[in-house]
């Protein structure tokens, strides 16, 4: 969970980012008014689909690693149900052998 956190936070970041560079660039650069302003129109709306598009793959790769993550657990459950049978049986078998070995030497 944590790391999607700083996975959301760095995609965040990185978008304002770009923004904010993007805004600078256009701000310094020699250029009439209206001009920059139609730019920086034009920038956002880029900007903004850019960052719907890397949210979608963010959010695709998420789900994808949280359903790894969750047959990993699964599986890892079912081994430990397996390993815990082998278990009881050696126990039982254990117990079997002792039961058989007190019977031989009390006849």
């Amino acid at each position: 969970m944590a790391r999607e956190k700083s996975s959301g936070n760095f995609l965040v970041g990185f978008v304002v980012g770009a923004f904010v560079g993007a805004v600078l660039a256009l701000l310094f650069a020699p250029a009439p008014g209206e001009e920059i302003r139609n730019q920086l129109r034009e920038k956002s709306i880029e900007l903004k689909d850019r960052a719907s598009d890397l949210t979608a793959k963010g959010q695709s790769f998420l789900e994808e690693q949280k359903v790894r993550f969750q047959e990993a657990i699964e599986e890892g459950k079912r081994a430990a149900a397996r390993k815990k049978e082998e278990l009881l049986a050696q126990l039982e078998s254990a117990k079997s052998g002792k039961a058989a070995e007190s019977a031989e030497e009390e006849a």
